[in-house]
């Protein structure tokens, strides 16, 4: 399973370093917080046909469906 870990100060939103995170992994799935709640990182994730579980943020003006429930979950151990 890949894992990225990237350290960052505490004022800076998740949804700018998701890039780093997202760009050349090898992974089925993305896992996320409402915080990387955003057009692009679902675009760079789609990009890289990576299937992105990420919840919505309450203001997002668009809304969204994602499920919770894909075949990767169970790999997880």
């Amino acid at each position: 399973m890949p894992v990225r870990i990237l350290v960052t100060e505490d004022s800076t939103a998740d949804c700018t370093q998701a890039e780093a995170f997202i760009e050349g992994i090898n992974a089925q799935g993305l896992l996320a917080d409402k915080g990387d709640d955003s057009d692009a990182v679902l675009d760079m994730a789609n990009s890289q046909t990576i299937q992105a579980v990420i919840p919505e943020k309450k203001n997002r003006k668009e809304q969204r469906f994602y499920e919770l429930s894909f075949p990767f979950w169970l790999n997880i151990s």
